[in-house]
């Protein structure tokens, strides 16, 4: 059987097109697995949960499932317990974010410098990140505990306390409890990245600026902050995000209260989802924690790109 030469050709011209298209398409067929397990793990059960916001979901009532459309974002509108828990978690993001900054920063410049015993302090620093958050969190609660904890005591006997009481069943000073458990077990994260960021810098910078009579402040507004801008920007923001969503402290510690007082947004969900078992309400509260989460983080972004494009 003979081929004609029109057919050889026509096969030499499919040929480096099927290898093109072979080509194109190696990268994503590579990565197929890591998509594949990202939708399945993340983008379904986001559809899922935003389609439940929309949904009259509470699983002790068997005629429930039905859409409602935007009911549940007009309940939410007249809901007094979920401003207070944005409220509270406005106060709590922001007091752990800071503390946990303001130490973590403190703790890199420190490790930042030779000295002996710095891998046993790095490593003693570091620890703290990795307690679990609910050990953490039953540890801390035990602490508070003026019946079996010493910290009531010490504020006792400096004069801060009338007397040696539990702070996370008051209700002025209970945000306090998960706040303090928080910054302990968040500093690590500032002061790994921050640290990184440090022994990146050049250290002939620092030399050169003491030569012309730098003082340390100078070279730590001169040279070390324009340095670790990018660092701080991106390590706040995402703190911001995961404190804003992480609830377990304070679930551990005090499960929102006393009368709600510590109940944050993320605590509610779960509250909500998992004690009334109203899980397209909770979905409600969720998709609009989302969106305030998402709008805070477009707006750092949109921050930095103007302070880079007027430098």
């Amino acid at each position: 059987m003979t081929i004609s030469a029109d057919t050889l050709d026509m096969r030499r011209d499919r040929r480096p097109w099927l290898r093109r298209v072979a080509d194109a398409s190696e990268p994503y067929l590579y990565s197929a697995p890591s998509l594949i397990l990202i939708i399945a793990v993340m983008l379904v059960p986001l559809t899922v949960g935003i389609s439940y916001a929309f949904r009259d979901i509470q699983l002790l009532n068997p005629f429930s499932g039905g859409f409602i459309g935007l009911d549940h974002f007009r309940e939410l509108a007249g809901d007094a317990a979920f401003y207070g828990a944005l409220r509270n978690t406005l106060w709590w993001t922001g007091a752990s974010v800071v503390l946990q900054f303001v130490f973590g920063l403190i703790l890199a410049l420190l490790l930042d410098k030779p000295f002996k015993g710095r891998a046993i302090a790095q490593a003693l620093v570091f620890l703290p990140w990795a307690v679990p958050s609910f050990l953490a969190g039953l540890n801390w609660a035990w602490l508070f505990n003026p019946v079996i904890g010493p910290i009531p005591h010490w504020l006792f006997a400096l004069g801060l306390m009338h007397e040696p009481g539990n702070i996370l069943s008051d209700p002025n000073y209970a945000m306090w409890g998960p706040i303090v458990a928080n910054v302990w077990w968040g500093i690590p994260f500032f002061a790994i990245t921050l640290l990184a960021a440090l022994q990146a810098i050049p250290r002939d910078l620092y030399e050169a600026a003491s030569i012309d009579g730098a003082g340390w402040f100078q070279r730590f507004r001169s040279i070390t902050l324009p340095f670790l801008a990018p660092t701080i920007a991106i390590t706040v923001l995402l703190r911001t995000v995961w404190i804003s969503n992480f609830a377990d402290l304070i679930v551990v510690m005090t499960n929102g209260g006393p009368a709600d007082r510590t109940q944050i947004v993320a605590s509610y969900i779960f509250t909500t989802a998992f004690r009334r078992l109203d899980f397209g309400y909770a979905s409600a509260i969720a998709l609009v924690l989302l969106v305030l989460l998402l709008a805070y983080s477009m707006l750092i972004i949109l921050l930095r790109q103007t302070l880079l494009n007027k430098d």
